[in-house]
């Protein structure tokens, strides 16, 4: 039972690459590439002993199953415009998981932007007018990018990456996508990629926002919340100085993306040690969820997506209390 780096897994695309860095999905599973397990896929690790590996909670919820996807996106140019559908959309239509997602954008060209989200109010026979004559991009909320800046995207939020962004994506485990509008540009096979106007009229949220990127503390030697959904919990670790984790009180995995400098990860209760440089992603199974992150000379940011099952329950608190401070 250790924690586990990945073999490259890079899909090259129309627009850039996508590296699926963890991923569980069927026909795109990560190849371990440390440790006892080296050469093995991530779902025959969890299958091995879900329990342990994803949490009691999790392996329970999931059905033994990894919930989460995560992924390092270079968009040299734009994304096609998309919406994701929810789990119960996904469940009727696909026999899947829903997909909600969160960007944490690594680097960013000047000017660069994205899409998340309307700026106005339309209903579903203007998005199909919009999709038709192509000006769908004219009613959605557009953002100016740079290192850092963070957007929560719920299932049913119309999205887009464009051009020159370089980001990190953690999202529910799933694969499924609604193209809405591909600027008629052909795919790698020299053809028109689908569309999926009805079904993501179907899927589409049509309500605005006033602020769609996601704000958080970024507070040295401490692990900032940004999201803290009902799919996934994502902190963003920043240390300068050795910090002590210790997660195991939400009966989950962790997967800890190395999004600036680099860091050694040693695990308290073997004192293993897994180094992690910038953009790698480490697995640490939920049974060992009890580490220090070392940073190397300048410091280093990490960001851990796992599922917070804690008991917030009084009786749970007190025991909690008294575990700290008989230590």
């Amino acid at each position: 039972m250790s924690p586990l780096l990945f073999a490259p897994n890079v899909k090259h695309l129309v627009w850039g690459t996508e590296e699926w860095s963890v991923s569980a999905v069927p026909g795109s599973e990560s190849e371990i590439a440390s440790g006892p397990w080296t050469g093995r896929l991530l779902t025959d690790f969890i299958e091995s002993e879900p329990e342990k590996i994803l949490g009691r909670a999790v392996a329970h919820n999931y059905n033994n199953r990894l919930p989460l996807l995560v992924k390092i996106i270079d968009a040299k140019k734009d994304l096609s415009i998309q919406v994701h559908p929810n789990d119960e959309m996904a469940q009727r239509v696909h026999g899947k998981m829903g997909k909600s997602e969160m960007w944490y954008v690594l680097d960013a060209a000047p000017g660069a932007y994205l899409y998340a989200g309307f700026k106005e109010h339309i209903t579903p026979e203007e998005y199909r007018r919009h999709v038709a004559d192509g000006t769908i991009t004219e009613v959605l909320a557009r953002h100016e990018v740079c290192a850092g800046h963070v957007f929560y995207l719920p299932a049913g939020r119309v999205h887009a990456i464009c051009g020159g962004i370089r980001l990190a994506e953690v999202q529910q485990s799933s694969d499924v996508t609604y193209r809405i509008y591909d600027y008629n540009r052909p795919g790698l096979d020299g053809k028109l990629r689908e569309l999926h106007t009805e079904l993501a009229a179907e899927a589409i949220d049509y309500e605005v926002v006033d602020e769609y990127r996601t704000l958080y503390n970024g507070a040295d030697n401490s692990a900032n919340i940004v999201v803290d959904s009902p799919y996934f919990t994502t902190r963003v670790v920043e240390a300068k100085a050795p910090i002590h984790r210790n997660l195991v009180k939400y009966d989950s995995f962790v997967i800890t993306t190395c999004l600036e400098g680099a860091c050694t990860i040693r695990m308290r209760d073997t004192h293993e040690e897994i180094c992690l440089n910038k953009e790698q992603c480490c697995f640490i199974p939920a049974v060992i969820t009890d580490y220090d992150v070392l940073p190397e000379e300048g410091g280093v940011k990490l960001l851990d997506s796992f599922i917070d099952n804690m008991d917030r329950s009084l009786s749970s608190k007190m025991t909690r209390f008294l575990h700290i401070t008989k230590k």
